[in-house]
């Protein structure tokens, strides 16, 4: 998580960094597509290939004791509150030294030092966990802000439209990001939403609400400082319609033959991280860019040597953090 003054203007060097935890997550995603071929990861992966400047834009306007939930999807968010790297592969992979000791998963990932309350495998699960973590925020008297991470699926279930009415009578200090990228699972938007805008949906529990390019992480940071603010100051919650687009299908064995022609390319042009490149090299900061680029992939190879060396879980920590 990075953290900072919200100032409307953003230095070169705080744009860097922001570049820099994308390609980390880039990085960390194209390591784990090649380890599943490999069959070094047990089920499936999800990756956000695409969508790093929504994670990134987003936790860039927390700070410390701020939490967040996401979807199975969640490798970027995972990273973007600040999971160390290494347990963040170790969990994936089943090792022992995991965020959650090897036995999450790629779908599981959490982190409480950090304050990610978990990434969750069911669509929409983790709404009302936002919702209570927001309310225990302000029952406690704490200054601390709850954000969600969902998919644009999510929009259409039960348990989205309860924790935003919720979330909006009580006023807590909640913001839901949904990440709009056009499809849930193989089904275009289209095929299973009236609405062409899901930020309109805000309007049925009179809550600010924002539409924002999801591939522009400043974009994205500026929209998020003004959500957690209004949250922070006890103005009640905020919906962010974030569009972006994932590269890869659903899953690793989602080939994507449902995408039109062109589609995929298109949004290519739009990379998140290509962009704010070639704004800051505008901007003479061609070398700087290289450097954290480089810095990037150093640092995931790295931790993915370390977590590769780590030990499986005992059996016996099987029936450890378990509830019965």
């Amino acid at each position: 998580m990075t953290t900072g003054a919200a100032a409307p203007e953003l230095s070169v060097e705080y744009r860097l960094d922001l570049l820099r935890q994308m390609h980390e997550i880039r990085f960390f995603e194209q390591n784990l597509r090649r380890l599943f071929e490999e069959g070094l990861v047990r089920g499936s992966t999800h990756l956000s290939i695409g969508q790093e400047a929504v994670s990134v834009g987003v936790c860039s306007a927390l700070r410390k004791g701020d939490t967040a939930t996401c979807t199975y999807r969640g490798h970027g968010t995972t990273l973007a509150m600040g999971a160390p790297l290494d347990r963040s592969f170790g969990e994936i992979l089943g090792r022992a030294g995991g965020l959650c000791g090897g036995k999450g998963g790629s779908m599981h990932l959490t982190d409480r030092s950090v304050g990610l309350l978990g990434s969750f495998a069911i669509v929409g699960a983790h709404l009302p966990i936002t919702v209570g973590a927001a309310f225990a925020a302000r029952y406690q008297r704490q200054d601390s802000v709850s954000v969600c991470f969902f998919g644009d699926g999510a929009t259409n279930i039960g348990a989205f439209h309860e924790a935003l009415n919720l979330a909006a009578v009580w006023k807590l200090p909640a913001v839901f990001v949904c990440e709009n990228n056009l499809y849930g699972e193989y089904s275009p938007i289209a095929s299973t939403t009236p609405v062409e805008q899901l930020v309109d949906r805000a309007a049925s529990y009179a809550m600010a609400a924002a539409r924002v390019d999801g591939n522009d992480v400043v974009a994205v940071r500026r929209t998020a400082v003004e959500a957690v603010a209004r949250a922070r100051g006890g103005s009640g919650p905020t919906l962010i319609e974030a569009l972006t687009y994932r590269w890869s299908g659903h899953s690793r064995s989602d080939p994507a033959k449902y995408r039109p022609r062109g589609e995929l390319e298109s949004w290519q042009q739009r990379d998140p991280i290509k962009r704010l490149r070639e704004q800051l090299c505008d901007e003479g900061a061609a070398v700087g860019c290289d450097r954290v680029a480089a810095t990037a992939e150093t640092a995931v190879a790295e931790a993915l040597e370390r977590a590769k060396g780590w030990d499986e879980p005992d059996l016996e920590s099987r029936l450890t953090d378990v509830y019965a």
